[in-house]
């Protein structure tokens, strides 16, 4: 065990599997505002609201859907008179103005507040795997080393401010993304021309173009049609769109992510609800 009384807030499709590698090494006391009960992992303390968890835990990971989910929970957290809670680690994808946000309002209560999106998607999760990107202070990363290796791959500290995490996550999934986008294209291009869908992507991969599309999405769930990597389309879209929101601020080149994210959101819209390596089927379909 890990000696420190840990919470965890939001039980979703990467929270729930977290969660239950955390409980696995760690006391941990969870709460999900959907109905903890029925998804809180076996080892772990069900509580009933988030005043609960902040009563009995020093730390608090969260992992919500966005960004004004995470301020509404660092404002309850800090108005909390009688919480425990002296750290909170934010895993969500919730874009660097809302991180910073956060971290604001966290700060002004005397309460630590880590930028430390994840990625690895459903199947990272479940197998602890996931790759962490940890923004805050590297004390912090050192204090919670033990428990941050039950459900992670890698932990990176990429920087020492709130944003950061979130700007390291976004180019990410922008260049995932990008990546799906342009091999579904090339790959449509290549049937074309009678090419076989795995002879390309046996040569492909071992050439140039290269890439975690290729490599994995393709081969295990676009040839398969199985499409269940386990990442909606939605927050693909969404991903996309904060990576576009924070390069027009930083005044950077973003030709090609605009043309990236006007093809998430068609296809978030055409295909609602869809795993996002549908991206092919949307491509393939939309040009006929």
């Amino acid at each position: 065990m890990t000696g420190m009384n840990i919470g965890f807030v939001g039980l979703g499709d990467m929270g729930g599997p977290m969660a239950k590698n955390i409980a696995k090494s760690s006391t941990l006391v969870v709460y999900d505002k959907a109905g903890t009960s029925s998804r809180a992992p076996e080892g772990a303390t069900a509580l009933e609201d988030l005043a609960d968890v902040a009563r009995n835990a020093e730390t608090i990971f969260l992992s919500v859907p966005d960004g004004a989910v995470s301020i509404s929970i660092i404002e309850e957290l800090s108005a909390q008179e009688d919480r425990i809670t002296r750290c909170v680690v934010d895993l969500s994808t919730t874009g660097m103005d809302a991180s910073r946000e956060a971290w604001e309002i966290a700060d002004a209560a005397g309460i630590i507040y880590i930028d430390a999106p994840v990625s690895g998607g459903q199947a990272g999760a479940r197998a602890g795997t996931v790759s962490l990107m940890w923004a805050g202070p590297e004390t912090e990363m050192t204090r919670h080393q033990d428990v941050l290796k039950s459900f992670t791959g890698n932990v990176f500290h990429v920087g020492n401010k709130a944003g950061q995490g979130q700007a390291l996550k976004v180019l990410n999934n922008f260049l995932s993304g990008t990546a799906l986008v342009a091999t579904s294209e090339a790959v449509l291009f290549g049937m074309s021309q009678g090419l076989d869908m795995k002879v390309m992507l046996d040569v492909i991969n071992v050439s140039t173009g290269q890439n975690t599309a290729s490599r994995d999405k393709f081969p295990a769930r676009i040839m398969t049609e199985t499409y269940d990597a386990g990442f909606k389309t939605a927050l693909e879209a969404k991903d996309v769109r904060l990576y576009m929101d924070a390069l027009t601020r930083a005044g950077t080149p973003g030709r090609v992510s605009k043309l990236v994210s006007d093809i998430w959101n068609e296809c978030d819209e055409a295909l609602p609800g869809s795993d996002f390596t549908r991206i092919f089927e949307y491509i393939r379909d939309s040009e006929e």
